[in-house]
């Protein structure tokens, strides 16, 4: 293990904190050879949050992704002999956070972690300083504990050099001065001990992520927060006891605070204070610093409420007459704007990576996750939900990501509901269609910085017109029905019979374009690139092995340019995907079309009367045949039309200039009075019109843990061009399936205390004696998406279902807020349940 600055490495990895030693290490262990990992600071405390974060780890979380990669970590730490199992505790206080700890209850048998509900009694046998008395229950994570991660970092390293042979460099004390781009390629480092030429870069250096990614003219989206932190002792009552931690972690969720035991002492944290949040350059340096960086002085009249409540809950122990505060600080962390990780490629300079906004406990997973991508393409644990490209184009600005830390931070403890809407930063992204929705009394929800409708309270008359057919479907429980509205059952109803105007969806759309163009889209996608112009192909996008990248459609516009249309929050995830396979001899390039084109959906049964009625064109089934495309115009307007459908019903989506989006509108509006037109929100679009037709959503039931044929999207078959994971899709396709995608619906939904509770995703499904099924290869069934029908009448769930349960008929439950509710399989497979053999669609 050599400390000299070499001149050039295949691997910089900048940064050396738990974030930055895990990924060498993982690096090292898949193969990587010449690897420099550097820091500003030294070893083994370089200054980051790595030496003075809580060490614990509570392992579930609601996210999949985040719990999975817990756990892992917890794998690699007791691996390295940094782990003590403690156990963990989070307490409720209020009746609203025992339903909390009930879901989480549900999450953690979803996501296969140990876990059980408390009574105030039995958290006081296990913490018997506690003052039960004070709380209601509590949810014990029996997996949790605690970790150090400095040693820990120690031990990476050391394997790191041991995998390489030799092969790490390390390099403390040296600052980056600048990173060196050219033709949107990383070239090399530049510090103040010299320059390394790189053949890749990774930016792993926490808070100071934003600051060294700039000097490649690219942004990693976080800012660095204060969490408050003392530690009390020496406390009497501890010491008889020996090691680190004989407690369980107890997390105080609703003063959003936590005690944590460590040797003697008691650490006491606290997120309940105002946000504080730092610019990056206002971070001391080392040498300014009076304990390091990130360890600025507490900032006492924020912390008094905190010592309250803390002192209210454990007197016994924190009001030990001999103990007094030993440490107390200001703890700097990296928030990024929604609290995930900033982690893969950074989609303008090629060869250049983010590993930001990591904490102790996801780390050393996220460091294999990120080598693995960086090796070999894709990661055992899927890490979507983390891809810094998430916010890109639209979320980098210092002063957006302020306000949503300001607003994150207020919710890390807090109860979030899974249709939580971010109120800061908004509005951001408006359509053309924006003013006269917002007069349509539109109820907004926001993706990916674009304002979309939910909802339009402007309907609420249809509530009278259906109330038969909507009446049990209704959602009488506040939680069940935050974020919803009764009204977009009506809209859907009302979009089945007549017709209904939908816009924007905020897709995320980019041209492919050049001589090379068919190639490089035959490459990129399952289905058949090299059809007629006009023709679209809707196709999944999977990664070498056999799982999915992203699903979405790619239309052939001229025979050099393609179209490929996808969800706005994908956009910058999926053009980093395609730009990192684009071939160098220049033949094909990417173009953005995002911000240039509207897109208007008019569907329903009277859709094509309401269009020919304005359009120069023949709209008629003969001259404009299903999932094809053609230049139209509509009234004034010239557009791009295609004629396809997520909600199930006859109609097209029409892309227009967003200058003329506006008076598209109102054309098609004005049109479609005597057909008794409606705007329909995302509610339908985005469930109730989805969850009928059984259509799949990256993301959700579409990940890399899943193959297409267990998906039930192999209709491409495999066609004779090579694509990205073409063996393990022909392979899956060959294979038996050990689960298959099911649509589900609801036979009861009374709960045990006789109200009726309607499911909201991510649930666990169960057998009849209540245990979660598990398939073959070791994965839970859980709900991957959540709606209802208002068409066929039920309450409609998706999930996969190992072999033997994946038959229509066959009876489940589902485990929801503590009770279970039986369900049955509608449909095993891709069939629809509404209109199965798409007649509308096809009409």
């Amino acid at each position: 293990m050599s400390d000299d600055l070499p001149a050039t490495a295949e691997t910089v990895i900048i940064g050396a904190g738990i974030v930055g030693n895990s990924l060498a290490y993982h690096l090292a262990r898949f193969g990587r050879e010449d690897i420099l990992l550097m820091d500003k600071g030294p070893l083994p405390d370089p200054g980051g949050s790595t030496g003075h974060a809580s060490n614990f780890l509570m392992p579930v979380e609601h996210s999949k992704e985040m719990t999975h990669l817990t756990r892992r970590s917890i794998e690699w730490y007791k691996d390295m002999d940094t782990f003590t199992e403690s156990g963990g505790i989070e307490v409720a206080r209020t009746e609203e956070r025992m339903a909390e700890n009930r879901r989480r209850m549900q999450s953690a048998k979803a996501w296969g972690e140990p876990a059980e509900l408390l009574t105030p009694e039995e958290v006081k046998q296990l913490v018997p300083y506690i003052d039960e008395d004070r709380i209601l229950g509590g949810f014990h994570s029996k997996g949790a504990g605690v970790c150090d991660p400095l040693r820990a970092g120690e031990v990476m390293r050391a394997r790191a050099d041991h995998e390489t042979d030799g092969g790490l460099t390390l390099s403390p004390n040296t600052e980056v001065l600048d990173l060196h781009v050219e033709d949107d390629e990383i070239q090399a480092v530049e510090t103040d001990r010299g320059t390394v030429e790189a053949g890749e870069v990774v930016i792993a250096a926490g808070l100071w992520s934003p600051k060294i990614a700039k000097m490649a003219g690219v942004e990693i989206p976080l800012t660095p927060a204060v969490h408050q932190m003392i530690s009390v002792g020496p406390i009497e009552y501890f010491e008889q006891f020996e090691g680190e931690i004989n407690h369980p972690v107890v997390r105080d969720m609703d003063t959003q605070m936590y005690e944590r035991p460590s040797g003697n002492d008691m650490e006491v944290g606290s997120y309940q204070h105002r946000p504080i949040l730092w610019d990056v350059e206002d971070v001391p340096s080392i040498d300014e610093a009076p304990l390091s960086p990130t360890q600025p002085p507490l900032t006492d009249d924020a912390f008094e409420q905190s010592m309250q409540d803390a002192l209210e809950l454990m007197p016994e122990v924190l009001d030990d007459p001999d103990a007094g505060v030993r440490l107390e600080i200001d703890g700097l962390l990296s928030e990024a704007p929604d609290g995930a990780p900033l982690l893969g490629p950074l989609q303008d300079v090629e060869g250049l990576w983010s590993c930001a906004a990591v904490w102790i406990k996801e780390a050393p997973a996220i460091g294999e996750a990120v080598a693995q991508q960086m090796v070999r393409g894709w990661s055992d644990i899927d890490i979507h939900e983390s891809n810094v490209n998430r916010f890109y184009e639209y979320g980098t600005s210092r002063a957006w990501v302020k306000a949503r830390a300001h607003e994150l931070y207020q919710e890390i403890y807090g109860i979030v509901h899974p249709s939580e809407q971010w109120q800061s930063g908004r509005p951001l992204r408006k359509s053309a269609f924006y003013d006269q929705q917002d007069a349509l009394d539109a109820n907004w929800f926001e993706a990916a910085g674009w304002e979309r409708p939910q909802w339009f309270e402007s309907n609420e008359d249809l509530l009278d017109r259906y109330s038969e057919d909507i009446e049990h479907l209704r959602r009488p429980n506040e939680w069940d029905s935050r974020w919803w509205s009764p009204i977009i059952l009506a809209e859907h109803l009302h979009m089945r019979d007549n017709v209904a105007m939908v816009g924007d969806m905020g897709f995320s759309i980019f041209d492919l374009v050049g001589p090379g163009a068919t190639e490089f889209a035959e490459r990129m996608a399952v289905g058949r690139m090299d059809v007629d112009v006009g023709k679209s192909v809707y196709t999944p996008i999977l990664a070498e092995n056999g799982g999915f990248v992203s699903d979405l459609t790619i239309a052939r516009v001229d025979d050099d340019r393609y179209r490929v249309i996808t969800g706005g929050g994908m956009g910058g995830a999926d053009k980093a995907w395609f730009r990192s396979h684009m071939p160098d001899d220049g033949s094909v390039h990417l173009q953005d079309q995002t911000s240039s084109l509207g897109t208007l959906g008019v569907w329903g049964p009277d859709a094509r009367e309401v269009l020919q009625s304005v359009t120069e064109e023949d709209m008629s089934h003969e001259a404009f045949p299903p999932y094809t495309a053609q230049e139209v115009t509509i009234g004034e307007v010239d557009a791009w039309a295609l004629r396809i459908s997520y909600v199930g019903e006859r109609g097209w989506e029409i892309y227009a200039p967003m200058d003329k989006g506006g008076r598209l509108w109102d054309v098609l509006w004005d049109a479609g009075q005597e057909y008794d037109v409606r705007p329909v929100g995302m509610g339908v679009y985005g469930t109730t019109g989805r969850m009928e037709k059984g259509y799949r959503l990256y993301g959700h039931e579409l990940e890399l843990d899943y193959s297409p044929a267990e998906a039930g999207l192999t209709f491409h078959g495999v066609k004779d061009a090579d694509f990205v994971g073409k063996e393990a899709y022909a392979d899956a396709i060959e294979a038996d399936n050990a689960a298959t995608l099911c649509t589900l619906s609801v036979d009861d939904h009374e709960s045990a205390d006789g109200e009726r509770r309607f499911m909201l995703g991510n649930e666990p499904i169960l057998d009849q004696d209540g245990d979660v099924l598990v398939d073959d290869e070791g994965r839970r069934s859980y709900v991957t998406s959540a709606g209802s029908g208002p068409s066929v009448g039920k309450h409609l769930l998706m999930a996969y279902l190992p072999a033997e349960y994946a038959e229509e008929g066959t009876s489940l439950q589902v485990e929801y807020m503590g009770d279970h509710y039986p369900v049955t399989v509608e449909v095993a497979g891709s069939r629809p349940l509404f209109d199965p053999d798409n007649e509308r669609i096809r009409s």
